[in-house]
């Protein structure tokens, strides 16, 4: 017999479950299981030393009873969930319950029911091998996103509750997150925008419409990991009043305890970053503590706060609690008994006591909540009404009517200029039509050319060199944390469009962020600049080979490579549109623009609506083509002189985007590259890995399969083949 839930908004945990006799639940998910296990008898353990070296304390009652089944309801949803799957990571929701319990029942504003209520505050689960504590968590606050059902299903196929959290699979997780320290990141960036979007749109004389926290829970791991220094060098210098971080300090790492590797003080060095620093010595049992804690961290309006919350991993676990054996791995049978036995907690899986959901649930006060809000901006709008459209215009996350107007075309008699010099007056013609648009480079602006002249620069009010309602952010150089601020801002969900920049080849630093990028559907907008040889005397450190082919390999990436002013034009069109899921598969996508340093003619034949489809002829010779020369970015020129020199009917080819041109029909792609045409080449100053998608097996690959070199632009190209001639030269082999 399958348990049933009740239709019920608070009485979730009324599920009918069949009485079996003298049989023990371990692993029957879904379904048979006790209605009630034996009353147990709570033992009193005395302190000991695990072999980790930490002392585990007696247990012992929080004050008040419905307190303490509150938290170790959490605890044991999370070993049931894990028990399940039998595998994840029960030590870390068993340790972090009580902070959980306050800041989830106590503190956060949200609204059950509408997971995207705008004004509610975030919460960022950074260590998120734990996500069995947020699936726990959204249960018990009422989110219909995370049924008991669901716990049941903890890390099986097309479930709700995966792994890690992953934000597009399970409304009310905000960010996704999994590699340690990035959802630090995400957390400073989510802190950013709420600054940001209170500094631009709050009135003294008018009620506040943004208005709310971000909370994150880190372990030491995500504290080891340099991501997490980088955003919190920058949230600190920021002074983000509004980011509270809980700092789950439990000694454990996989390893084993962290004595062997992480010694640090990380409050100091926290407190050396600008924060303001606070421990809660006993993390497990002093609930008074944790909520002096967040009101303390909510009365310093002017650096973020770290709370660091000494925790007994895996708390209540007679022989597990305090080692690394209950990191990772599902308690087991035996280990989970005695844990109920230890705890006193005589429900079986799954099953919960009488008034823990009700007690719990926030759906009521959500409610209030958005109503209130709703009500403010409304009388905002009324006394405001410019602001007020703009507000809600952002908020709705649609883009403004002809955003996209003030996009400029280029002929062949307008000025050669650097892709990277288009994209400066891409930036600065959006700007004023995307009032969500925000960005700015790892300390490389006078080279990326990023700065937005019709905004300040985004710095601490207090600072006087900026103020938190401008739009050029300045990352300092922290490529790997500037990704992941980017990632928080876009998952903020309030209609901010995020860019940031870099040369090419750092998107080695930050490749960890990218790619959290496009698992999380974050709309980002990477501008990198130096995207090849063309780069120059700087030589092969800074010249990137290989990135290309990586990008266009990883998922829900958009590559784009523009070859003059119009197809730059073209590719931020496609940016801002993938940053909104504005695609086939309505899905938010962020892109990777590939910029040249070197000058680029404007061509004929380029348009904005050709990188819409993502390769189309910008020479069309007669009929059906003999050879077709397929070319990126800065080497399109060099194709078209090229197929001019050959004297043979040549069709050049432009892609600039290999995933658009993979998104149109059929016929649309047959129009481009006939299959009858099997003559075919390809140029580009990267790696030719992948090419022979588009060129078959009898093409020519010109491109640069080996380190670059020091030496001018211009001859790196010489001696590397990428030149006209040697595009004459393979066109004539057929």
């Amino acid at each position: 017999m399958q348990a049933t839930m009740m239709n019920s908004t608070l009485n979730r945990a009324a599920f009918a479950v069949p009485t079996l006799q003298n049989q023990k639940f371990f692993g029957l998910c879904p379904s048979a299981a006790p209605a009630r296990l034996p009353a147990l008898k709570r033992q009193q353990i005395r302190p000991v030393h695990t072999a980790s070296g930490i002392t585990i304390p007696p247990i012992k009652k929080l004050g008040e009873p419905e307190i303490d089944d509150a938290v170790n309801a959490i605890r044991f949803l999370s070993i049931d969930g894990v028990n399940c799957a039998k595998s994840g990571h029960p030590g870390l929701p068993m340790g972090c319950a009580p902070m959980a319990y306050v800041i989830w029942k106590e503190t956060m504003k949200l609204n059950p029911k509408n997971p995207q209520f705008f004004n509610r505050d975030r919460f960022v689960l950074s260590a998120g091998h734990g996500s069995m504590l947020q699936y726990s968590l959204l249960y018990l606050a009422g989110f219909d996103s995370v049924t008991v059902e669901d716990l049941k299903q903890f890390r099986q196929w097309e479930s709700r509750t995966p792994g890690h959290p992953e934000n597009f699979l399970t409304p009310g997780v905000e960010v996704t997150t999994g590699p340690l320290g990035q959802g630090v990141g995400n957390a400073v960036g989510l802190a950013l925008a709420e600054a940001h979007l209170a500094a631009r749109f709050n009135k003294p004389d008018a009620p506040k419409i943004v208005d709310h926290y971000t909370y994150c829970i880190m372990g030491d791991g995500c504290n080891m990991e340099g991501i997490s220094n980088e955003a919190a060098s920058l949230a600190g210098h920021w002074g983000l009043g509004k980011l509270i971080a809980f700092y789950d300090d439990n000694q454990i790492s996989i390893d084993g305890n962290t004595e062997i590797s992480f010694t640090e003080d990380v409050s100091a060095r926290y407190e050396a970053l600008g924060w303001h620093t606070i421990h809660v010595k006993d993390g497990n049992t002093d609930i008074d503590g944790l909520r002096a804690a967040i009101a303390e961290a909510k009365s310093v309006t002017d650096k973020p706060t770290l709370i660091k919350v000494s925790t007994l991993i895996g708390y209540g676990s007679p022989n597990k609690a305090g080692t690394h054996d209950v990191h990772g791995a599902a308690l087991g049978e035996p280990e989970t008994d005695e844990t109920r036995n230890n705890l006193g907690w005589k429900y079986p899986p799954f099953e919960l006591p009488d008034g823990v959901l009700d007690n719990f649930s926030r759906v009521e006060e959500g409610a209030k909540l958005e109503a209130e809000w709703k009500k403010n901006v409304e009388e905002y709008t009324q006394k405001y009404p410019e602001e007020g459209a703009e507000f809600q215009q952002l908020i709705s996350d649609e883009l403004p009517a002809e955003w996209d107007a003030t996009l400029p075309n280029f002929t062949p008699d307008d000025k050669a200029l650097a892709s990277r010099v288009h994209s400066q007056t891409m930036l600065n013609v959006l700007q004023p039509t995307l009032p969500g648009l925000i960005g700015g480079s790892a300390d490389l602006a006078p080279s990326n050319l990023t700065i937005m002249k019709g905004t300040g620069d985004f710095q601490n009010d207090k600072s006087g060199i900026g103020g938190y309602a401008e739009r050029n952010i300045r990352f300092g150089v922290r490529e790997h944390g500037m990704g992941a601020i980017c990632n928080g801002i876009a998952l903020h969900n309030s209609g901010l469009i995020p860019y940031c920049a870099t040369f090419y080849i750092f998107t080695d630093y930050m490749r960890g962020a990218m790619r959290m990028s496009a698992l999380s559907e974050a709309g980002v907008i990477y501008v990198m600049t130096h995207d090849s040889i063309g780069l120059g005397e700087d030589g092969p450190p800074p010249q990137p080979i290989e990135h290309l082919a990586s990008f266009r390999a990883m998922p829900n990436i958009l590559m784009l490579r523009p070859g003059d002013g119009n197809e730059t034009a073209g590719a931020y069109k496609a940016a801002v549109l993938n940053a909104k899921g504005k695609n086939p598969e309505n899905r938010k996508r962020p892109s990777v623009l590939a910029l040249s340093r070197q000058n680029l003619p404007n061509l004929p034949g380029t348009s904005i609506e050709g990188v819409a489809k993502g390769a189309y002829a910008v020479v069309e010779g007669e009929g059906t083509p003999d050879v077709i020369v397929i070319a990126t970015g800065s080497e399109l020129a060099i194709a078209v002189d090229g197929a001019k020199k050959s004297g043979k009917n040549v069709r050049v080819v432009s892609m600039p985007s290999w995933e658009l041109f993979e998104e149109q029909d059929d016929a649309y792609k047959q129009s481009v590259l006939p299959k009858e045409v099997e003559n075919r080449v390809s140029l580009e100053a990267g790696s030719t890995f992948g090419w022979e998608r588009y060129i078959g097996t009898k093409g020519i690959a010109i491109g640069v399969d080996t380190f670059g070199a020091s030496a001018p632009g211009p001859v790196l190209y010489e001696k590397f083949g990428i030149t006209a001639d040697a595009v004459t030269n393979a066109i004539n082999k057929f």
